[in-house]
């Protein structure tokens, strides 16, 4: 069955990368149709002859359809959300299959390959805001409606977008549908954000860090409570804020955070310190510095059960595994200079170049690492990581294609990486925060 499904694979891949034409659906319906024909008679015991009547005729057409299904599934999951997109116009029961497939199992080329999600705010005019998504599998981008929240203070996390201020609410990240949770006791803007899973299950919302003072100056000394969210009861549970060892009134700009392993990491680019919130006893461990030599700044990130820290030392962007309770580090991998300097090709000579990398931004999950540099004057160049899941830690870099003109300036750039599932481009209103939201 392995290698029939490779075979088919290979073959409907080889078709992908031409037009998606009539007479590649054609070609698809007439082999898929021979295949199974096929399939069905190689797996009858052709040694004993029979006659139709000795067959249970019912018993038959269950398990010539049950085994058609099974088949197309597996061979299905290997593909990109956009080919099967484009598969659901072959007829009906592709369609029904299709749109029918379970959540993509782990490991699976999907849940192992998140997307990176680019949302382009304009302060002044929502008309130039836009959405952008990059499918790795595809290796293409993708636009994506734009959000009709009319709040601009959004946050990106596990498949949903959510508006923290001046309302907190939430919707499903390709099909907006806002939906508003009970009132946060501490509003607030750039906070760190994330979906975690309980011991029992359940899905829970956690909000660290950010400002109250919406449209006015930060407050120094303000130091806010972490905040749990709980979508069964609706309500929000008040904790103990980022130790005082934080500058207060940090937003998601010197902040980055990672969730590994029922512990949700903070780290600070202005002093270096790193500490954790246990997400079942929900307390904060003693500060820690983490700062490899000649770091300048820093994204913390999870991966391949790694917590991975990727940022520039000198005039080379590093990532570096780090070991928990220790802090220690070790290189995974080093982007091509090539590719480095492309992210930051600077038109301005007088810019500095201590400071031409300050635009550049990293995120990851699954097996991917993203770095892309965040100016809009720049359009938003990018490249990728694969890391591997060996002990050698082999990594390979590739260039991210650019995105689709045209283009907008912004005022503000949301982005986040996450894995990306059918369901979630035909079932959007099934996705929620609690006990059937899928991480």
């Amino acid at each position: 069955n392995y290698l029939i499904e490779t075979v088919l694979f290979n073959f409907i891949s080889k078709i992908l990368g031409h037009t998606f034409s009539i007479v590649a659906l054609f070609t698809l319906s007439v082999f898929f149709f021979f295949f199974f024909f096929f399939f069905f008679f190689v797996n009858t015991d052709l040694k004993k002859p029979t006659k139709m009547s000795d067959n249970n005729p019912e018993i038959e057409s269950s398990t010539f359809n049950s085994l058609n299904i099974d088949v197309t599934e597996s061979i299905l999951s290997h593909l990109p959300i956009p080919s099967l997109v484009r598969f659901t116009l072959v007829s009906k029961l592709w369609r029904s299959i299709i749109t029918s497939l379970p959540p993509s199992p782990s490991p699976s080329p999907s849940s192992s390959s998140p997307w990176l999600f680019l949302f382009g705010i304009h302060n002044t005019c929502s008309f130039h805001n836009q959405s952008f998504a990059f499918d790795p599998l595809s290796d293409a981008w993708l636009r994506l409606p734009s959000s009709s929240s009319s709040s601009d203070h959004l946050v990106g996390s596990n498949r949903f977008l959510f508006t923290t201020a001046p309302r907190f609410s939430f919707s499903p990240i390709l099909k907006p549908n806002w939906r508003f949770t009970s009132p946060v006791r501490f509003p607030r803007i750039n906070p760190l954000l994330s979906v975690f899973t309980t011991r029992s299950g359940y899905s829970k919302l956690i909000l660290v860090g950010g400002s109250s003072r919406i449209g006015g100056l930060v407050d120094i000394e303000e130091r806010l409570a972490v905040q749990v969210y709980d979508p069964v009861l609706d309500s929000w549970e008040l904790c103990s804020p980022l130790p005082a060892d934080f500058r207060s009134g940090q937003d998601h700009q010197t902040l980055t955070s990672a969730l590994f392993r029922r512990r949700f990491y903070v780290f600070d680019n202005y002093s270096y310190f790193i500490s954790s919130f246990c997400l079942d006893s929900y307390t904060w461990s003693d500060v820690q510095t983490l700062k490899p030599p000649g770091l300048s700044f820093a994204f913390l990130n999870s991966c391949n059960d790694m917590l991975v820290l990727g940022g520039m030392c000198g005039f080379s962007f590093i990532l570096w595994r780090i070991e928990e309770g220790s802090m220690e580090f070790s290189e995974i991998a080093v982007m091509p200079e090539d590719l480095l300097f492309g992210l930051v090709d600077n038109e301005d000579e007088e810019e500095e170049d201590s400071n031409k990398f300050r635009s550049l931004k990293c995120v990851g999950s699954g097996n991917l690492v993203y770095v892309f540099n965040d100016d809009c004057h720049k359009k938003f160049p990018a490249c990728v990581c694969e890391i591997g899941g060996g002990e050698n830690g082999k990594s390979s870099w590739r260039r991210v294609p650019r995105l689709p003109s045209p283009v907008n300036k912004f005022h503000k750039v949301v982005s986040f990486c996450s894995t990306v599932d059918i369901s979630d481009v035909f079932h959007p209103e099934e996705a929620q925060i609690g006990g059937l939201i899928r991480i």
